[in-house]
């Protein structure tokens, strides 16, 4: 199931040869629940932290949006807010996780307001 989700988000980002190619570059999938699940206020300031992203050296794209909800029973939709973020390589992901932008985000927005995070990390 998680598999399938992970699929459409690479279809709907465009990272499934749909959009503008970077090839070879690895994708940082981010599935994040958050302490109170459904919270506005709380989805915002993730959303509005992990844009920030986009000023580290080295991020090709970040796109992050909340859950669609679906009928479908194939579809995993209980995460709150979902998170890619493209780089060219695995130096390049380790770079992305050090500066103090994306440790800004992890200890004053990720850490107070998030219960779980799960990732997938892929290249195609």
């Amino acid at each position: 199931m998680k598999g399938l989700l992970l699929l459409m988000l690479l279809v709907t980002s465009g990272c499934a040869g749909l959009g503008t190619r970077h090839d070879g570059a690895l994708q940082h999938v981010v599935l994040v629940w958050l302490k109170e699940p459904g919270n506005v206020e709380h989805r915002n300031k993730v959303i509005e932290a992990s844009q920030s992203f986009r000023d580290i050296p080295g991020v090709i794209r970040v796109q992050v949006g909340k859950a669609i909800p679906s009928d479908r029973d194939i579809v995993d939709d209980s995460f709150d807010v979902g998170i890619l973020v493209g780089v060219p390589d695995e130096r390049r992901l380790q770079h992305y996780l050090d500066p103090p932008i994306h440790q800004k985000a992890k200890n004053d927005v990720l850490l107070p307001l998030v219960e779980k995070i799960l990732v997938y990390d892929f290249r195609y």
